[in-house]
C-alpha cells in the first residue's frame, strides 16, 4: 500500500496478522514445520535446564529456532517453485534441494552448539 495507510500501529498490526497467517499455513501445509516445531516443545525445557548461563540457555534456543526460521524459507521457496509449474525442471529441482540443504545446514549448526555446550559443560 503505497497510499500511506499502512505506517505505524496499522502496519505493526498487519505485520502480526501476516505473521500469524504465515505461521498456521506453515503448520497446516508442511510436516517437516510440525516435526520441526514438536521439537522446539522439547528444546526449550531441555536447553533451560541443561543451560548453565543465560547466553548457554538462549544459544539452546535460538538454534534451535534458527532452524524453524530456514524451514519457513525452504517451505516459501518450494511453494513459489511450485507456483510457477509442477513440471520437472531442472532450476526448479536445483532450487528445491538448495532449500533442503539449507534446513539440513540449519539442523547441523544447532545440533553442533547443543553438542559444543553439553561438552563443555559435563565433559570437558
Amino acid at each position: 500500500m503505497k497510499n500511506g495507510s499502512n505506517k505505524g500501529i496499522q502496519r505493526l498490526l498487519n505485520a502480526t496478522r501476516f505473521t500469524i497467517m504465515g505461521i498456521r499455513s506453515a503448520w497446516s501445509n508442511e510436516e517437516a514445520f510440525r516435526q520441526e516445531a514438536l521439537v522446539l516443545i522439547l528444546v526449550i525445557p531441555a536447553g533451560l535446564l541443561i543451560g548453565e548461563t543465560f547466553v548457554q540457555k538462549g544459544l539452546f534456543i535460538c538454534a534451535w529456532l534458527l532452524v524453524l526460521v530456514i524451514e519457513l524459507l525452504n517451505s516459501a521457496l518450494e511453494s513459489v517453485v511450485d507456483r510457477i509449474g509442477y513440471e520437472k525442471h531442472p532450476l526448479s529441482g536445483q532450487a528445491k534441494d538448495m532449500g533442503s540443504a539449507a534446513v539440513f545446514i540449519g539442523i547441523s549448526i544447532s545440533f553442533i552448539i547443543w553438542i559444543s555446550i553439553i561438552c563443555e559443560r559435563f565433559i570437558i
